[in-house]
């Protein structure tokens, strides 16, 4: 339990099904010296306790501190400072809520973790799970579970999974829970409302280098390739000359610490690519094949597009998208689909920019 509405009313669900509960809030971080600005994570267990209350559930902290530094924020840093960007809320999910967490949870004796995803959890004739969408398509988070495998799949439990997010509120309010109004937190996974740009500059160095056109025409400086990202259009400190044309991110050379911007369109080089490449492979259940025709997701909030599968190389994936697709960045995610049901995904490597348009 986040202390947000979505696990309060999945806890309610829960108990109205029927079901033993105990409500838990997995302590992942503490702002020290309030290096991050609002980390509200103390007011966040006070809300979930508070719910507890109110159901009449038991309510305890879990302390995973050391492994979220060790599994997630290591994972995080050493992306940026690679020069790719990492998503760590798909990786928290696995490596955190859905691993360490989970086997707390049964090496204490419980059956599952239930959670507020939207997301929805279905048993085949086989015995199997397959994941599918939340039914909402403006809150579905299935995406972010993209790196999930069979055995957390099968003990992971979404009760508002199948309902809208004013229905989910509704439950909230039907039981009287106290957060019942509480805002939806936008930020870090479990860190809390701050934003990505402020906790790298506290962790990472900054690096100042060019901004180039990709004429190679240098047009200003960066503070550091790792605070921006490809498809970039706000925040990057230059403007265009042209009007409602603004500059966008098509490439961070690592290498000579060049940030490459051009204008926002199909025939701007590096921006669109007809194929990359996959690795670090996860299936939720039925493993994806070269040959097949799937459905890909580049990231969240962004449509499934067809594509075709092929081998390149040892665990890897050479996706050939039916067409071009933005500003697909490497470390990001990307989720496979066939329908609705999610059947796992993995993480861009190299992008193949088009040769022509």
């Amino acid at each position: 339990m986040s202390g947000g509405v979505d696990s309060s009313a999945a806890a309610a669900l829960l108990l109205q099904e029927g079901h033993e509960v105990v409500g838990a809030y997995m302590k992942n971080w503490i702002n020290e010296e309030n290096i991050l600005g609002d980390c509200p994570w103390e007011q966040d267990i006070v809300d979930a306790e508070a719910v507890c209350d109110a159901l009449g559930i038991e309510f305890r902290v879990v302390n995973l501190i050391k492994e979220y530094r060790e599994r997630v924020v290591k994972y995080l840093l050493a992306g940026y400072e690679g020069g790719v960007t990492p998503n760590p809320d798909v990786m928290c999910n696995r490596e955190m809520k859905f691993g360490v967490f989970l086997d707390y949870a049964l090496a204490q004796g419980f059956e599952g973790v239930a959670t507020g995803h939207y997301a929805q959890s279905v048993q085949r004739e086989d015995g199997c799970y397959d994941l599918l969408r939340g039914l909402d398509p403006n809150k579905d988070q299935s995406y972010f579970l993209a790196l999930l495998e069979q055995h957390q799949v099968a003990k992971a439990i979404f009760p508002i999974g199948g309902m809208l997010k004013p229905d989910v509120r509704g439950i909230a309010e039907k039981a009287g829970l106290p957060n019942a109004a509480k805002k939806d937190s936008q930020g870090i996974c479990f860190i809390g409302e701050v934003k990505m740009k402020d906790f790298l500059q506290n962790f990472v160095d900054d690096s100042p280098g060019p901004i180039k056109m990709v004429n190679g025409e240098t047009i200003g400086e960066h503070s550091g390739l790792h605070l921006y990202t490809l498809g970039q259009r706000k925040g990057l400190g230059v403007a265009s000359p042209v009007y409602k044309e603004p500059y966008v991110v098509v490439a961070k050379r690592a290498e000579d610490n060049v940030l490459v911007v051009g204008f926002d369109k199909v025939d701007t080089p590096g921006l669109y690519a007809g194929s990359c490449t996959v690795g670090s492979l996860s299936f939720t259940n039925r493993v994806v094949r070269p040959g097949d025709r799937i459905a890909a997701q580049p990231r969240y909030r962004t449509a499934a597009v067809p594509v075709t599968v092929a081998e390149a190389g040892e665990g890897i994936f050479r996706l050939d998208f039916d067409e071009p697709q933005r500003a697909l960045t490497p470390g990001q995610i990307c989720g496979f689909y066939q329908g609705d049901v999610l059947l796992g995904g993995g993480v861009f490597e190299t992008i193949a920019e088009l040769a022509s348009v």
